[in-house]
């Protein structure tokens, strides 16, 4: 009688537990109605401005949600990083930042102006860049180190682009104004990788392509170069080797002044001299750093004395000294060029993007914090639009400079504050005392900068690694080198891509074998100690996904290798293969 009543009771809290179980059908078809567009694009926004706490949802000290200015503040501090550090910031870091901002300014003034000559463009407009979008990205940047301002690479990108759209030496009015719509797109397109989390597109350049896009660009800007060291006035606007070695030979018959080769190779020779000191003994860094602004010092005050501009040694002449001014109404963001302009826009945006991140990256993990990739794209975009309103072009993080800014103590973006106002003092005081700089000075400067764009250690190491990747990389550079910087970036990506396919359409099946002594297995490819077991075949899939591009290849692959697996253990009269275990781990 017991059991019955006990099984009565269990019938009947079944039966109640059935009846309070929520309609499974009702709930799938009353679900609420999936996010518009409209609601998605908020969303996605909401993400960039409102941070989560680690709870997972933005609340205050209390718990409770935070009000309407806790939101605005909330928003302010992701915007603006330096409402979060400026708390804690000390006299002492303080302290670091102006002898950081100021050491950087003695190399970036010097480098700014010749980054200025390579883009085509006076020399003052490469000062602007050293002035508002360091400005602009102190406040808003995450990373610490990062100096901000003109490069080598994207000068040159810049020039090369802008130059096949109207002739720098026919119209500069034109030129200036497509440059400055070229840097406004840029920085719009950097935004909106930030906002909306588009910061893959820039993984699309791979490690192995930045390395030889930039050992390519790097010969390219040397080769440029030699217009200014041979003091030659009439040169070709083309980037490819052959045209530059070209016009270097027609330019060598016309009567040249042996006094611009002689001044540039000597102060080349002492900044690679200064910064072998600097790197052999480390306290010294200083030495390397300003080494750039007392090339300039030195060449100008020697031409002063000498006059030997009268005797045929080119000077950059007049430089306008002042505040930057407003060039907002010189965007053409309709007209004939827009959509030129917007194609080197994304290019020189993404370039732009994959250098800063690279450079952030690597020196935020010396000093043990994430580098926040979207934020780092929102203010690097910001940095740029206004930049382009306030007579700027493409500033990116240069890797010497914020080397230098590391050297040098720096502990935040302060020092990227210092700078920038030393840059404004000196487009305010000492402009006209840059009258008698010669140009072969600042071309010894760029070259000095070379060195540090061509990395062979790392073109070994990835032929060691992975020779397809090897295959990207010389792709990369010999399309920079003997076609164009565009033809080289097409070039890469194009191997990249077919990298990609080819692993997915024939993925690698690896036979696995145990290491004696261990319970590890591993490709008897790359280890033959590996030993393989009896009646049992281990097969490897190194496939992320399995679909129908791979599945026959894979079908067949496996059938294969138990043909051969039987084919063998007949030969060599041993047990036959009983079972294949699949290893599908790398899913």
């Amino acid at each position: 009688m017991e059991d019955t009543a006990a099984v009565e009771t269990s019938v009947t809290v079944s039966a109640f537990d059935v009846s309070r179980r929520p309609d499974t059908a009702r709930l799938v078809l009353s679900s609420p109605k999936p996010p518009g567009v409209r609601e998605e694009i908020f969303g996605v926004v909401r993400k960039a401005f409102y941070p989560k706490t680690a709870s997972g949802a933005a609340a205050g000290a209390d718990g409770r949600p935070p009000s309407r200015w806790g939101w605005a503040f909330t928003a302010l501090q992701s915007v603006f990083p330096v409402l979060q550090w400026g708390k804690s910031y000390s006299f002492k870091s303080f302290r670091s930042d102006v002898m950081a901002g100021l050491t950087l300014a003695s190399l970036g003034i010097p480098q700014s102006i010749g980054y200025a000559n390579l883009a085509k463009l006076d020399p003052q407009y490469g000062l602007y860049t050293s002035v508002v979008p360091p400005l602009i990205y102190a406040v808003m940047g995450t990373s610490r180190e990062i100096a901000i301002g003109p490069v080598a690479v994207v000068s040159l990108l810049l020039s090369s682009m802008v130059s096949k759209i109207v002739n720098p030496a026919a119209d500069p009015a034109t030129y200036r104004a497509l440059v400055f719509t070229v840097t406004f797109l840029a920085g719009v397109f950097q935004v909106s990788f930030g906002l909306f989390r588009l910061g893959f597109l820039v993984d699309f350049l791979s490690h192995a392509a930045i390395v030889g896009f930039m050992a390519g660009a790097a010969i390219v800007i040397g080769m440029q170069q030699l217009k200014g060291l041979l003091g030659l006035s009439h040169f070709t606007n083309n980037t490819d080797i052959v045209s530059v070695v070209k016009a270097v030979c027609s330019a060598l018959r016309d009567p040249w002044h042996p006094g611009n080769f002689f001044i540039g190779c000597s102060f080349l020779i002492f900044i690679l001299s200064t910064r072998f000191i600097g790197r052999r003994y480390k306290k010294l860094f200083w030495l390397s750093a300003i080494a750039p602004l007392l090339s300039v010092v030195l060449s100008t005050a020697a031409v002063y004395a000498t006059r030997a501009d009268k005797h045929g040694v080119k000077i950059i002449q007049e430089v306008h000294a002042g505040l930057n001014p407003s060039s907002a109404k010189q965007l053409r963001l309709n007209g004939p060029y827009t959509v030129e302009c917007a194609k080197a826009a994304i290019i020189c945006a993404v370039i732009a993007l994959a250098e800063a991140i690279a450079v952030g990256r690597s020196f935020s993990s010396i000093r043990g914090y994430k580098l926040d990739g979207n934020k780092e794209m929102i203010a690097m975009g910001f940095s740029n639009v206004a930049g382009s309103l306030s007579s700027c072009y493409v500033a990116t993080g240069s890797f010497s400079r914020t080397a230098v800014n590391f050297s040098a103590g720096a502990r935040s973006t302060v020092s990227n504050i210092v700078m920038a106002v030393t840059v404004f003092i000196a487009l305010e005081l000492f402009m006209k005392s840059l009258y008698y700089t010669p140009i072969a000075v600042l071309a010894s400067i760029i070259l000095s900068a070379l060195p540090g764009l061509i990395d062979i250690k790392e073109a070994l190491s990835i032929w060691k690694v992975d020779k397809m990747d090897f295959l990207t990389c010389l792709g990369a550079f010999l399309g920079v080198l003997f076609g164009s910087v565009e033809i080289g970036l097409a070039v890469a990506l194009a191997i990249s891509f077919a990298k990609i396919i080819i692993q997915s359409i024939r993925p690698q099946v690896e036979v696995l074998g145990r290491l004696q002594g261990t319970n590890m297995f591993c490709s008897i490819r790359q280890y033959p100690v590996a030993c393989r077991m009896p009646t049992v075949l281990t097969i490897r899939i190194d496939a992320s996904f399995l679909c129908f591009i791979n599945s026959t290849f894979i079908k067949e692959r496996i059938v294969e290798w138990v043909r051969e697996e039987i084919e063998t253990s007949e030969e060599k009269a041993r047990e036959k293969v009983q079972s294949v275990v699949l290893d599908m781990s790398s899913r």
